[in-house]
């Protein structure tokens, strides 16, 4: 199963990508940089959806794998 975990790796980053703009919003917030803090959660929102996808995108050719 090396192959899929290698093609899984992209969506896999854009989630840890999304969960540390999520920490560093969190953070801003806490320093009373509301400003920092909606930028990050921004951000956080577009590698999450990158993350979805390329989810998607798995999902499909994992099923045209099946079917043919």
């Amino acid at each position: 199963m090396p192959m899929q975990t290698a093609s899984h790796s992209p969506a896999a980053e854009r989630h840890l990508q999304a969960a540390h703009a999520h920490e560093t919003a969190a953070a801003s917030h806490d320093k009373n940089d509301h400003i920092g803090a909606h930028e990050q959660s921004k951000l956080a929102l577009e590698h999450s959806r990158e993350a979805h996808k390329l989810s998607e995108e798995l999902a499909k050719q994992a099923k045209e794998t099946i079917k043919g």
